[in-house]
């Protein structure tokens, strides 16, 4: 009797320790891949230091320092630099620190909860990703991108570290990612639509039984917060208005009129708009041309004279309507150059930068021994393995292989693929360049949706319905690369 008492005694008391383990062990884990993160973030700010000032932060910076904003760069983002400024911390250097650790913080939290899950490869392959040079040559350059990839991915880490166990968050944690989501959705006007969903998948959940339902209150707090962001930039931050707002309409009138010919925009002489198109200005691959004065900046002058103030949104408004095919295939064409899917390898605004953007005001570059890293970024980015179009292929694969998320990792990936869905079809509504940083975001978290996919157990059949369709898009891709002829530079 005693025997056996023992024996199950001593059965007990191990399996006991066994279970303790388990946790230490999956804890363990968890702060091994938050310490790789933290050593790939220190990595980075030592090889990439100070940053890289581009054009936009050099005009930020110019503000900073006369302490007079505009709403053409984000004034929350230009308060920010201020206020690190007026603390005695000069340069380009603190909004690098800032998104840089952001950046690697929020990858740190989410590789260090799949590893607690016991997802431990799956972790590495986060900071991997984080590592790739398409992303992180370009998060390196202060940027209003930069920012807003670093507030999301923060934004995403802290709340994957409860949600991908599907626990909820604790209240000081929900508040921190709100606070992330507002500033990202600040610096970056079309971060609404990649925020918004994320604030739903990570702090409410989803509403599985009423997704139309769900898909409407999506779609109305997108439309609120864009219409929120005007006055939030001009009267609570005091930025003087710049026109920006004015970018978009120009952009879809020289598109009309280049599909549906001068007389689909009368207000512009016909001359004018044949001059443009001889020297090349009306381009779905961005407006900046027709807004260059030195190019063809006399379309905007004339429509200005002709349609001054609110007036534009008017004549824009009638003539989508008066010539839609025009405007359908004139937004198809600028997505198809933004998401990169039938264009060639070679596009301007593929970057990412190797040297500041030269300037009087002390804003320095790195070392030169960045350029080979920024070389391979270019390169990986210009092939079809860093088209957008195919994280996009990737985000709607997750999306059909998770969709209804049953637990936590589920949900978490249902979030970042729609995330980088709502994000990528934007573009095709409200973009007007097709520059590749703007999509940086777009493509973590589709990587990030598929990670954290890896913990669910979707149906065998839709996975290769959803490769098949991955790989038709790669397909497209890789043929474009091959066939057409580098595309010009802008004018």
């Amino acid at each position: 009797m005693s025997s056996s008492f023992s024996r199950s005694s001593f059965g007990s008391s191990r399996r006991g320790r066994a279970l303790q383990r388990k946790p230490v062990g999956a804890r363990r884990k968890a702060i091994s891949a938050l310490v790789v993160a933290v050593l790939l973030a220190g990595i980075t700010l030592a090889f990439f230091w100070p940053g890289i000032a581009s054009y936009d932060s050099v005009v930020q910076y110019q503000q900073v320092l006369a302490g007079a904003f505009d709403d053409w760069h984000p004034p929350a983002m230009a308060r920010l630099w201020a206020l690190l400024h007026g603390l005695g911390w000069r340069g380009q250097a603190p909004m690098f620190v800032l998104q840089i650790l952001l950046y690697w913080g929020g990858l740190a939290l989410f590789a260090g909860a799949l590893a607690r899950r016991g997802q431990s490869l799956v972790a590495l392959v986060v900071l991997l990703l984080g590592f790739w040079p398409p992303l992180l040559g370009w998060q390196v350059a202060v940027l209003k991108d930069a920012q807003m990839t670093g507030a999301l991915a923060a934004a995403v880490g802290v709340a994957s570290w409860w949600r991908l166990d599907d626990r909820r968050l604790p209240l000081w944690a929900a508040a921190l990612v709100l606070v992330l989501l507002g500033y990202a959705t600040l610096v970056r006007f079309n971060a609404a639509f990649a925020a918004v969903p994320l604030a739903f998948g990570l702090l409410g959940g989803w509403r599985w039984d009423r997704p139309l339902f769900q898909a409407v209150l999506v779609l109305a707090a997108i439309a609120a917060v864009l219409g929120m962001l005007t006055p939030i930039n001009q009267r609570l931050l005091h930025a003087q208005p710049s026109g920006v707002e004015r970018s978009l309409p120009l952009f879809d009138l020289a598109g009309i009129a280049h599909r549906a010919g001068p007389q689909a925009v009368p207000q512009v002489p016909a001359r004018l708009w044949h001059r443009a198109e001889a020297k090349g200005c009306l381009t779905p691959i961005l407006w900046d041309p027709i807004g260059d004065q030195k190019a063809c900046g006399y379309i905007v002058d004339t429509l200005q004279r002709a349609a001054p103030g609110k007036q534009l949104r008017n004549l824009w408004l009638e003539a989508i309507a008066t010539h839609p095919l025009a405007y359908a295939a004139h937004r198809i064409a600028h997505w198809n150059s933004e998401m990169r899917l039938w264009m060639p390898a070679t596009m301007p605004g593929t970057g990412p930068l190797g040297r500041s953007e030269p300037n009087s005001l002390g804003l320095p570059s790195p070392d030169k021994r960045i350029t080979g890293f920024q070389k391979l970024g270019y390169t990986l980015a210009s092939s079809a393995a860093g088209a957008p179009i195919l994280w996009f292929a990737i985000a709607l694969g997750v999306l059909f292989c998770t969709w209804p998320a049953r637990d936590g990792a589920g949900s978490v990936a249902v979030t970042l693929a729609l995330s980088t869905i709502l994000t990528e079809l934007a573009f095709g509504l409200v973009g007007v360049a097709s520059d590749y940083r703007y999509h940086c975001w777009g493509m973590l978290a589709a990587g990030l949706a598929l990670l954290a996919a890896t913990g669910t157990r979707p149906a065998p059949h839709r996975v290769l319905v959803a490769l098949l369709g991955i790989a038709a898009v790669a397909a497209i891709v890789v043929a474009a690369r091959w066939t057409l002829p580098p595309a010009l530079p802008p004018l």
